[in-house]
């Protein structure tokens, strides 16, 4: 049996070379703030994977995407084990573009913070008077950089994001850049919908993209996960404060309100994060989790 080790290792995934194609697993591992915890929280990737799964067929009429199978059958004989079962995705190879693409659709987090200080969300001009958590006229992009591990992604206009694209691909920058933010707005307003629809908020989200062999813009990494999303529930949904949220936003809040904590999570705040993704799996997919 051929054996495989990661090609690339992120916070929370690790990318395994297949030769023609990759298989992408995410492992149980939780960051936040840019840090990887000292916990792992149980079922965490097989849930982003299969939720991404769910997505990626979902949105598959707006955009291609690299999922070719979940199953480890189609995989080779290595990763036909409990330990990437249901956590793992055969891709196909993308050559992919160096942007975040992030649609804001809600005012929160650091967007809310920059509304306050300037009335503006990444040099954005918003209307006056809005509240905390109030939902945006129209959903706003606002890409950044990709920071490698450790570092933190910045806050890019889509001019630079076109200069940062054009340095890789010459002469391709605008093409892509509009291409990929036009995607990005597609994609949030069509799930963002049916996401209310399931009584599930999305209050943001993060996009990746990249290229295949014919030069075609192809949809990777995760999609609509906890992890890369901001979820509320619309039951209790109030703007003018924070909201409950079904992601790791909840993490992030105990982290904050225990910052000697060292980065380690109690058992009790690990269950609850499980089942607050699980519980978002079941309301969108309309089925129980199973790995």
């Amino acid at each position: 049996m051929k054996e495989f080790s990661p090609v690339k290792e992120g916070k929370v995934r690790e990318v395994y070379d297949n030769g023609d194609s990759m298989v992408i697993v995410a492992t149980d591992r939780i960051s936040a703030f840019d840090v990887i915890l000292k916990n792992e929280v149980a079922d965490k990737g097989a849930i982003l994977t299969q939720m991404s799964k769910f997505w990626f067929g979902f949105t598959s009429d707006i955009v291609p995407n690299h999922m070719v199978s979940t199953d480890v059958k189609d995989m080779p004989e290595f990763f036909r084990s409990e330990k990437f079962n249901g956590n793992s995705m055969l891709c196909k190879k993308l050559k992919m573009l160096p942007i975040e693409c992030i649609v804001r659709g809600y005012i929160t987090g650091s967007g809310w913070e920059s509304y306050k200080e300037s009335g503006t969300v990444c040099g954005i001009k918003l209307p006056d008077g809005l509240r905390e958590s109030d939902k945006l006229p129209e959903p706003v992009y606002t890409p950044t950089t990709k920071a490698d591990l450790g570092d933190h992604d910045e806050h890019i206009t889509f001019e630079e994001s076109v200069q940062i694209i054009d340095k890789e691909f010459p002469g391709k920058g605008r093409e892509y850049a509009k291409k990929i933010m036009d995607c990005t707005i597609a994609l949030y307003k069509k799930c963002a919908e049916y996401a209310l629809s399931k009584g599930i908020i999305i209050a943001d989200t993060k996009f990746e993209f990249g290229l295949d062999e014919e030069g075609n813009v192809v949809l990777g990494d995760e999609m609509l996960t906890p992890d890369s999303s901001r979820f509320w529930p619309l039951d209790g949904y109030k703007p003018g404060q924070g909201q409950p949220s079904f992601d790791k936003q909840y993490v992030r809040d105990w982290l904050k309100a225990n910052p000697d904590s060292g980065y380690k999570l109690p058992e009790d705040v690990v269950k609850k994060t499980t089942d607050k993704y699980k519980e978002a799996f079941l309301m969108l997919t309309g089925r129980e989790f199973t790995r």
